[in-house]
């Protein structure tokens, strides 16, 4: 199995579909690289991923906006096609196992962090567990059982 793992900004809001009874979201997502060719100039090379979430909780998707940052993975595919002057081209395809908002150019601030996959589990991790929170009405009474 070959797995691709990608960070990227959302192109444009995700669309979910209905595709023979089952619920699938497509989004793409590109990674921009900046870098000096051989005689010292600035060039970028941006890459596209179109990613096919197929999964019944489609929860995520009013969360995936253009301009948000994400985590990927999932099973990639190479796609070729014939471009409108005649010629071949290729895309990268992912079929997406794995989603996890990062945060980043959102309108209305909030970040992410949440991770979503095709397992059906929500959260980071279900067997990880919260720590409590301490209120400041709590802290009065010194620690005693720090970890260091």
């Amino acid at each position: 199995m070959i797995k691709l793992q990608a960070i990227g900004h959302l192109g444009k809001d995700a669309i979910v579909n209905n595709v023979n009874g089952k619920s699938v979201i497509n989004f793409s997502i590109a990674h921009t690289e900046k870098f000096k060719d051989a005689s010292g100039q600035a060039k970028e090379k941006t890459t596209w991923v179109e990613c096919a979430y197929w999964t019944d909780r489609t929860a995520i998707a009013p969360y995936l906006k253009k301009g948000q940052q994400v985590y990927v993975d999932g099973t990639p595919e190479i796609r070729t096609y014939t471009k409108n002057d005649g010629t071949n081209g290729t895309s990268l395809a992912l079929r997406v196992l794995t989603v996890q908002l990062l945060g980043g150019r959102t309108e209305n601030g909030d970040g992410g962090g949440n991770n979503y996959n095709a397992g059906n589990n929500y959260g980071n991790n279900s067997s990880q567990q919260a720590a409590p929170v301490t209120s400041s009405a709590d802290l009065s009474q010194p620690l005693d059982d720090l970890p260091f």
